[in-house]
């Protein structure tokens, strides 16, 4: 198909905003100008007042297939992928089987390719066993390591197990940095309270700092790619500011930026994620290491589960929250409101993703870029209810929150997956390419 997008706000890789015409043949962008003529089989999409962005490239997600399809599958994650500007992703390994080996790698690729409306790509999920798959498991975006938070085979949090990770291989390496034996040794402390405002107490601020320290202590050793996942601390991104290698990049959620521990007096575990929820006091220091560029972008940890696994007493209500189909507005929300500028937003949601990841072609509206686009509507403001969302999950924390910069229009590869409220069901996205690993 070949497209015109008329008389949009277009939102340059430069930071400035272009009024004008963009143009997409054959699933990539092949112009931008103030005026662009079409040919007989073009069809022109009117953008009067509205302002076109990159696609969201979301760098984490958890969209629980295979194995744990009650929660959420991968055609309805896409679906709320493109409902919210999400135009790829990248997903976690802690499915059923976990992804560990090339047989699970492959397995995701194909059911994505089935089922998919948005581009997708996968973790390998490190172990103590298997470093032989992590070296030449292809292709993927990088190893993802639980160093806390998580159990079984994929819980690698000595740091015996951990070093001969970061010693062979040159792939990049992500974390998800809290330190088990603080975590146990702070359940045995606090058990047998069942107010889940406990949970950030138990893993408190100290036990993201110290997994946060090792993992850049074995990173600084090998100089190995690494990458820390849902920064939740001012005390990390402080430590940062001053120890942060050029090979290191880290990322925060929207939930760490605009959530804090009083939600959970308003939405008791729906509030319940890892790391937790911090003080008010974080909320500030994380914006600012954010847009001082301590923080380098933005991940949503998408992490459905039922609302039925959600109302069981804690500890036992499971930890997480769904992020796809919100992040971009409240992002957007924040901007319009001063906190920060379009262009970071985007920067911090697209380019900055794609730069990481070594992403091909994605992140930028670049003549000869992908077309995945997201078209929003930055002059009207909706609330966040919970009928409307698509997750399966069917719920948010930030159900009631009046955002703006909703998606009006979203394009992944040059085809139209989601417009005016609706998503094309037909439509499948791509596995990302990357130029490293």
């Amino acid at each position: 198909m070949e497209y015109i997008i008329r008389k949009a706000q277009i939102l340059l890789p430069s930071g400035e905003i272009f009024l004008g015409d963009l143009g997409v043949n054959q699933g990539k962008i092949s112009a931008v100008a103030p005026i662009i003529t079409p040919r007989e089989e073009t069809t022109i999409i009117e953008a009067t007042g509205l302002t076109l962005l990159p696609g969201v490239i979301d760098p984490q997600v958890h969209f629980r297939e295979p194995g744990l399809e009650h929660k959420e599958d991968l055609f309805t994650a896409s679906c709320a992928c493109a409902k919210g500007g999400v135009t790829s992703f990248l997903e976690m390994p802690n499915t059923r089987p976990l992804t560990v080996t090339q047989a699970e790698l492959d397995d995701k690729l194909e059911r994505s390719a089935a089922k998919s409306l948005v581009n997708y790509g996968f973790f390998i999920g490190a172990t103590p066993e298997n470093l032989p798959d992590l070296l030449t498991a292809n292709p993927t975006c990088g190893i993802k390591i639980f160093m806390g938070s998580s159990h079984g085979a994929l819980l690698v949090s000595q740091e015996e197990q951990l070093e001969p990770i970061f010693a062979q291989g040159k792939r990049l390496i992500a974390v998800h940095a809290e330190d088990q034996a603080r975590i146990e040794q702070r359940r045995r402390e606090f058990v047998g309270i069942s107010d889940p405002a406990i949970h950030s107490e138990i893993q408190d601020e100290q036990t993201a700092l110290n997994a946060t320290q090792l993992a850049v202590k074995l990173s600084n050793k090998y100089q190995r790619r690494l990458h820390i996942l849902h920064l939740s601390t001012g005390i990390e991104a402080e430590w940062l500011r001053e120890n942060k290698a050029d090979w290191i990049t880290t990322e925060v959620t929207p939930q760490h930026l605009l959530l804090n521990t009083e939600a959970y007096e308003k939405i008791g575990t729906l509030a319940q994620m890892n790391p937790p929820l911090r003080s008010p006091e974080n909320n500030g220091i994380l914006w600012q290491a954010l847009r001082d560029g301590v923080i380098d972008f933005i991940a949503t940890d998408h992490a459905p589960h039922t609302l039925a696994e959600k109302a069981k007493d804690y500890p036992h209500s499971p930890s997480g929250m769904p992020g796809v189909e919100t992040a971009l507005p409240l992002m957007l929300t924040q901007a319009v409101a001063g906190r920060c500028t379009l262009a970071e937003v985007s920067r911090w949601m697209s380019s900055a993703v794609a730069k990481a990841y070594q992403i091909e072609s994605k992140g930028s509206i670049t003549p000869g870029y992908d077309a995945d686009l997201v078209l929003v509507d930055l002059n009207a403001y909706r609330p966040v209810l919970r009928e409307e969302l698509l997750t399966k999950c069917g719920w948010s924390p930030f159900e009631g929150w009046n955002l703006t910069g909703w998606p009006v229009l979203t394009m992944v590869n040059g085809e139209i997956v989601y417009q005016n409220g609706k998503v094309n069901p037909e439509k499948r996205g791509k596995a990302l390419n990357y130029t490293k690993y």
